[in-house]
């Protein structure tokens, strides 16, 4: 809700902006929707939901008029105006934008309760022995195996060497050519192939383990002698690998992943009960996958389950094989909630976000720190990158769909105003999408108080620095 305080003047430019129509004048002061969420609860056609700042919103779809909302509303707030639903405060904000002299009602609310503890103290003594209560969160922090992209080469060597399948390593060479990963030097059982990928003629017996093992084929017989095929250019790439962030163990249906002292751990015995579908599927750097190599035997049903793979086990066995350039290394990722001034509140972070961590405000997001586990689903899919991450996995919005219902737009303007690449046109009375500059970021649906916007989007994986 948003409150008034006692400078209001009454003019009622706030009232003028209100697209719900959510605010009226009482003995000269604007009184607004509480957002208590009574209408909510007593809807009989599920016809009013939450949405992603917070408020309510009307589905104009589903809304058959019946009044309910109405009559249970308790400060008589909830109108009817020509069968359309008016009264409920979507927390949109415009009326905070039109009026200096309202207030965020939660903001304010706590503020207040701050106050009154803190004032508590010149009453109650200081008792010293008495353990003392935990501070609220100021940061989340995550522990994980990184790479310091400065350093790494990427040869893969960390990869190839990751028991679970956790990292993924590409270079921009086509396969045959060498990239430097050293597992030739590693298997060769006389030390004919040095770390340089340099080859001991003399000493070298044949024995064609390392052109077998090579991962990418770039070793080859020629006329009984073996050739490393190298080239001399600076290898660039990418380098994906776990965030150690334990969603999927969150997301596991089956209790067979679970996070155990800041560790994944994996029993592939209770793989029996169902799939890790939606664990996959929600991964934020989409690492997480189905082993290729082990299988789960089901008797019952006489089948062979995959077993899953692509989560870290914190062995750190990638750490000690980057022994040249040492790229990987154990770091903590931490985060205070806040956001860069590039936010234009298109509301992803909030629709990605499984652990309802995040709220959206106009032009920021709040960020329960509580609930965050650090999983960077709002980072890697932020159009803006206003949020940090330390991951170079990005997922892009590559198409969509995104069309204004005339029947259920109320020509409230907001989703025109709000749009952060005017790609809400208004034309003849009537706000229209503008499918050429329309990047389908969200902004209008999210800001939308009459759920107008028939919505689609689409995203892609890309490859982005950090």
């Amino acid at each position: 809700m948003f409150l008034s305080t006692n400078t209001c003047d009454g003019k009622g430019e706030c009232i003028k902006q209100c697209p719900t129509k959510a605010i009226r004048l009482i003995n000269g002061k604007a009184f607004s929707c509480l957002t208590c969420g009574i209408c909510y609860q007593n809807c009989p056609n599920d016809a009013i939901f939450i949405n992603n700042y917070g408020g309510y919103v009307i589905d104009r779809a589903k809304c058959n008029g019946c009044g309910v909302c109405m009559y249970n509303c308790p400060t008589n707030n909830i109108h009817i105006e020509d069968g359309i639903v008016y009264g409920l405060c979507s927390r949109c904000g415009v009326c905070s934008d039109a009026c200096p002299s309202r207030v965020d009602g939660a903001d304010f609310t706590r503020d207040k309760q701050i106050t009154f503890i803190e004032s508590m103290n010149i009453l109650i003594p200081n008792y010293d022995n008495l353990p003392l209560r935990e501070e609220k969160v100021k940061e989340v922090t995550r522990g994980y195996f990184g790479t310091d992209i400065d350093k790494c080469v990427f040869c893969g060597r960390c990869s190839e060497y990751c028991p679970a399948g956790a990292i993924e390593v590409v270079q921009d060479r086509d396969d045959g050519i060498c990239r430097g990963c050293k597992i030739c030097y590693d298997v060769c059982p006389n030390g004919s192939m040095n770390k340089l990928q340099m080859i001991d003629k003399t000493s070298c017996t044949l024995c064609l383990n390392c052109m077998k093992a090579c991962p990418h084929n770039a070793i080859s017989m020629d006329d009984f002698k073996l050739v490393v095929n190298k080239i001399n250019q600076e290898p660039t790439g990418h380098i994906i690998s776990c965030l150690n962030c334990g969603l999927c163990a969150d997301l596991c249906e089956n209790g067979s992943l679970i996070k155990d002292d800041n560790r994944l751990r994996y029993d592939p015995t209770k793989d029996v009960d169902s799939t890790h579908d939606v664990a996959i599927s929600h991964c934020p750097i989409k690492i997480l996958h189905e082993d290729d190599e082990m299988f789960i035997y089901d008797e019952f049903d006489e089948v062979e389950l995959p077993a899953l793979s692509g989560f870290c086990v914190s062995c750190g066995k990638c750490v000690q094989v980057c022994d040249v350039t040492h790229a990987r290394q154990y770091k903590v990722a931490s985060w205070d909630g806040s956001v860069s001034d590039d936010c234009i509140s298109c509301g992803i972070c909030c629709e990605e976000c499984q652990e309802d961590a995040i709220t959206l405000n106009r032009g920021t997001i709040s960020v329960d720190l509580e609930k965050c586990i650090l999983c960077e689903n709002c980072a890697v899919h932020c159009p803006v990158n206003a949020i940090p991450k330390s991951t170079m996995y990005k997922a892009e919005i590559s198409g969509g769909f995104n069309l204004i219902d005339q029947k259920l737009c109320m020509h409230c303007g907001l989703c025109h105003k709000v749009c952060p690449y005017e790609a809400i046109d208004e034309i003849n009375g009537e706000f229209i999408v503008n499918e050429e500059k329309c990047t389908y970021c969200g902004a209008c649906k999210n800001s939308c108080p009459a759920n107008a916007f028939i919505f689609e989007r689409n995203f892609k994986d890309s490859i982005e620095g950090i």
